[in-house]
């Protein structure tokens, strides 16, 4: 297996829980009256904004390791994954795997 497709078979289940999380809180920030007047999409980009940075820094403090600037960076982007997960499902996350992992990868079950 590749490099690439280890790592990505690590992060897999960290976006799932994040997904999961936020959209729990998402949920609860609906019932309050003047979050709900803020789109559902909206506000799920903005937890998971915010949720994203903070796992990963929880995460790197619980581990006792050092917090790079270029991984904080990285969770901003894949946030934008975490909501996309969390808004539609794992479809169109495994539509666009299925699109980048090269086919011989899928056939031969790697």
């Amino acid at each position: 297996m590749t490099v690439m497709m280890e790592l990505f078979l690590q992060i897999v289940p960290y976006i799932g829980l994040l997904a999961v999380t936020v959209s729990v809180i998402t949920e609860g920030l609906k019932a309050v009256p003047k979050l709900n007047a803020i789109p559902t999409k909206l506000l799920v980009y903005l937890v998971a904004l915010v949720l994203t940075p903070l796992a990963y820094i929880a995460a790197m403090a619980w581990y006792k390791r050092p917090i790079e600037w270029f991984v904080v960076f990285a969770c901003f982007i894949a946030a934008f994954f975490v909501a996309k997960v969390s808004m539609n499902g794992w479809e169109d996350i495994v539509e666009i795997a299925k699109r980048c992992i090269p086919k011989k990868h899928l056939e031969d079950g790697q």
